[in-house]
């Protein structure tokens, strides 16, 4: 038999000899039941890998572990989106709003910048008996303006203002004559008050917001408190407070208390500098981190802001952030706070001790708020001065 000849096996198939000068096939008798139809063989297994290490093939999905984390990730934010636009939703439809502003004959036309009237106010509103007497409000029959601030926010790079209106400011009330700044508020609420600013600044008012005695302590209250440091001891009875000289905190009551009292040396001026300066530490610490990712601070201050915030009709809650931001930088010098210069301090008949404004120094002011102007150091008032 020569070589390349079929010989016979016990199988019962052909086999050939080997060929001289080729190497003969690879052939494996024991395992010969494991050949593949095309002729080839089994190739050895994959070598073991443990559990939750498995690579995809080039091109395949990724492992389920992470598809898994990345939906959940993926939920986890549509629900932080979707809280958040409730969240505003409601603030937005919550807030108490009061149709302040007004065309009417005469309006001063409008200038550069923003001009938002900032009202703290003496409404009793929605405070009962045990709240009267726990915030010391008195009996007081109608309703007038305690706090007045003009903030001007420049559509330049200067610094945004905040100016204080003295309650007992003597000015012009269109249609009533002359009389105290606050009782415009009084003889004809928001909208009196905001045509009697505009009439005497010669500015052009853009948004209006007040705030009453409960809802600025409930406000105080859920942000856990501002801290303060009278150079003196602050006592009066009328405003409830007994305050001792030094930093300390003050709680919703005794801030109230801290912003209304004239039981110092220069009585009005001395409040409206307490005012400006606990109003900018108060806008500091809400917009704080300490406030803002602290659920047991943000989620009381925003169940109370609507109760104590009431805003003018085309006012809207993204309006707000710009205001409180503005009003914080006076803590640090990057708002100029200051108030209206004043002339004198006489006393008028059937009106009592009011004060008159510098003419020419709060022209100045005013003028250099309209024209988006540097403010000249002759009219910023120190707090004290």
């Amino acid at each position: 038999m020569s070589y390349g000849q079929p010989y016979g096996s016990r199988d019962g198939q052909t086999r050939a000899y080997p060929i001289p000068g080729q190497a003969p096939p690879e052939y494996d008798q024991r395992r010969d039941h494991r050949q593949q139809p095309h002729g080839g063989y089994r190739q050895p297994p994959p070598p073991y890998e443990p559990p939750g290490q498995q690579v995809p093939p080039p091109g395949g999905r990724p492992p389920r572990r992470k598809r898994k984390a990345g939906r959940i990730l993926l939920i986890i934010l549509l629900a932080v989106v979707v809280l958040i636009a409730a969240t505003w939703i409601y603030l937005e439809s919550a807030f108490n709003r009061v149709a302040a502003l007004e065309d009417y004959p005469g309006r001063p036309a409008a200038g550069a910048g923003t001009n938002w009237l900032i009202v703290g106010s003496d409404s009793r509103a929605g405070l009962d008996t045990e709240d009267q007497e726990r915030l010391s409000t008195g009996d007081a029959k109608g309703q007038r303006t305690d706090t007045m601030l003009l903030l001007h926010l420049p559509d330049n790079e200067e610094k945004p203002t905040l100016v204080s209106l003295l309650r007992d400011s003597y000015v012009d009330i269109p249609g009533k004559g002359k009389n105290k700044l606050n009782a415009a508020y009084a003889l004809g609420g928001p909208k009196l008050l905001a045509q009697t600013v505009e009439k005497n600044t010669n500015l052009r008012l853009d948004h209006y917001i007040e705030i009453g005695f409960g809802g600025f302590a409930s406000v105080v209250d859920a942000v856990g408190g501002v801290e303060m440091c009278p150079a003196k001891p602050i006592k009066d009875p009328l405003a409830g407070i007994d305050l001792p000289a030094g930093c300390q905190e003050l709680d919703g009551a005794n801030a109230l208390g801290y912003v209304r009292t004239r039981a110092t040396a220069r009585a009005d001026l001395d409040r409206v500098d307490r005012q400006r300066e606990f109003i900018a530490a108060l806008m500091d610490k809400v917009a704080s981190p300490g406030t803002l990712i602290n659920p047991f601070r943000m989620i009381p201050l925003l169940a109370d802001a609507p109760d104590a915030i009431t805003l003018g009709e085309d006012d809207h809650l993204h309006n707000l952030p710009g205001v409180a931001f503005a009003i914080a930088g006076a803590s640090d010098g990057s708002t100029v706070s200051t108030s209206v210069p004043v002339g004198d301090t006489p006393t008028i008949p059937k009106i009592g001790s009011v004060v008159r404004w510098d003419q020419k120094k709060s022209k100045t002011l005013f003028d250099a708020l309209r024209n988006d102007t540097a403010l000249p150091s002759s009219v910023i008032t120190l707090p004290g001065g």
